[in-house]
């Protein structure tokens, strides 16, 4: 099955490796996607959350060249939600770039919701990452 999808982008006037290395750190999800959770700590070898829908575990793209931040949400009831995210070079800048997928059961307000958290988490990140000291990464 194929589902419908929307591609969340933000341009970000940061070089790509800077924006990779800080958002690709699992440790920084708090300051820049509250959507997913606002606390993570590493637990037994897995990146753990708490969430409005309680404890999840998320699982993270090994490190690469090419700005590919993807990550598996793993719900409580063991749901696997395959999140795409990738850090573009732009220029001198870069573009981040998330693929939302409406999975099945997601009516069309909570596709909308969903979209909207992951534009505001998208514009934090440019924020955030925008007011770093040039040699903090």
């Amino acid at each position: 099955m194929t589902y419908e999808s929307r591609h969340i982008a933000r341009t970000i006037d940061r070089d790509a490796d800077t924006v990779y290395l800080y958002a690709s750190d699992p440790r920084h999800l708090p300051d820049w996607a509250a959507g997913l959770s606002t606390t993570i700590s590493l637990v037994d070898g897995q990146w753990v959350a708490e969430s409005d829908l309680g404890r999840i575990t998320v699982e993270l793209a090994d490190d690469n060249p090419f700005g590919v931040l993807d990550h598996t949400v793993v719900l409580p009831d063991g749901t696997r939600v395959h999140n795409p995210l990738r850090v573009v070079p732009n220029g001198e800048g870069c573009d981040v770039v998330f693929s939302l997928f409406r999975l099945p059961g997601v009516d069309e307000a909570a596709f909308e919701a969903d979209a909207a958290a992951v534009a505001a988490d998208l514009e934090t990140l440019k924020s955030v990452v925008e007011a770093l000291p040039e040699e903090v990464s």
